[in-house]
């Protein structure tokens, strides 16, 4: 069958066999992952749920990780991150996606819009190093603020699907208790389970949660006073990584944290790096360096590139750039390779720079 299969891709090059398959249906397709919205709920009035089966080129995923998805708006594809929120064992083999609206947010709007059973949605392989180690850590404390719940979720319900022994506990925290997901399953995944603790934490009102208020130390010992023999995995907005962060660091436990975010890189253009002109050379347009990254500078100019992220994590705005030096927002490193392929949401000029676009 996998000859003849490579018989066929010959024949019909150079399109190949998936650009056929997707005429007829697109979860047919060989060497791309499609998956089919199998399930839409809404949680809350800003969430919204879905439940989609993956293609058979789905390989699965480690929970933490996230998936690129990728939906065609207006004829453009557009591709944003999201992170699975069911376990990695999920028994039969569906992904759970839960996606937050954002304001002015452009796939989060159309999904909330349009996703229905039956949608298909482009998915990448699972990404990001951001995870459970293997072997488990005797006790594991899982952080979260809004969005940040799907990876750890995910960990969550992994090691309740392992019989995890050791103490498990979960602090996620929302503005009010009507935006709180997953009250009801939680709920049932801890009962039975007297290792395992979830707690919900609301930061603008003094009723509705478990606790109240925003992160702080009194909620670090009462969810997990085995805090400092753990290790916390953190996800949420900056100001509660920040605040987590200087807790940990203050007890010495800094080794102990592991955090991922989906926010874009703080940025600060480097004392003199704000000089020469930025040439997009198929389009004809060049302009004075304002120091923004790349991407901003190039709609501010007009231009439309292709984009999703606009974080580093989807490569979706990559490009070429044929010269001049640029910083990477993300590490600080600065490159002057020519023909080099760029993130333009992450790149910054740092001086006369041409891309290729």
């Amino acid at each position: 069958m996998g000859k003849l299969a490579s018989v066929a891709e010959a024949l019909l090059t150079p399109h190949g066999v998936d650009r056929y398959l997707e005429l007829i249906d697109p979860m047919l397709v060989r060497r791309e992952v499609r998956g089919r919205v199998t399930a839409v709920r809404r949680q809350t009035s800003s969430t919204l749920t879905l439940t989609i089966r993956p293609s058979r080129a789905w390989r699965g995923f480690s929970a933490g990780q996230y998936v690129r998805v990728t939906v065609t708006i207006d004829g453009v594809r557009r591709t944003r991150c999201y992170s699975p929120a069911c376990s990695q064992y999920r028994p039969d083999g569906q992904l759970e996606l839960t996606v937050k609206a954002i304001d002015d947010g452009l796939v989060s709007g159309y999904l909330h819009r349009h996703a229905e059973p039956g949608m298909v949605l482009g998915l990448s392989e699972p990404d990001g190093t951001f995870g459970l180690p293997d072997p488990r850590p005797g006790h594991v404390l899982l952080i979260s603020g809004g969005s940040g719940i799907t990876p750890v979720l995910s960990m969550l319900r992994t090691l309740a699907d392992e019989d995890h022994p050791g103490q498990v506990a979960l602090l996620h925290y929302e503005n009010e208790p009507a935006d709180l997901p997953y009250r009801a399953e939680l709920a049932e995944l801890v009962a039975g389970r007297p290792n395992f603790r979830v707690r919900f934490a609301c930061t603008m009102t003094e009723r509705g949660g478990d606790l109240h208020g925003f992160f702080s130390r009194a909620h670090l010992d009462e969810v997990a006073p085995w805090f400092g023999e753990a290790e916390t995995f953190l996800c949420g907005p900056v100001p509660l990584m920040d605040s987590v962060r200087k807790d940990y660091a203050d007890e010495g436990l800094g080794e102990r944290l592991h955090t991922e975010e989906f926010t874009p890189p703080a940025f600060a253009a480097e004392a003199g790096e704000v000089t020469g002109q930025v040439r997009f050379a198929r389009s004809g347009k060049e302009f004075a360096n304002t120091g923004k990254p790349l991407l901003e500078q190039a709609e501010d100019a007009g231009l439309r590139p292709e984009h999703g992220c606009r974080m580093g994590i989807c490569f979706s705005c990559t490009q070429v750039k044929t010269s001049g030096p640029v910083r990477n927002l993300r590490t600080g490193e600065v490159s002057a390779e020519d023909n080099e392929e760029i993130q333009l949401c992450i790149s910054a000029p740092c001086g006369d720079v041409e891309i290729n676009a």
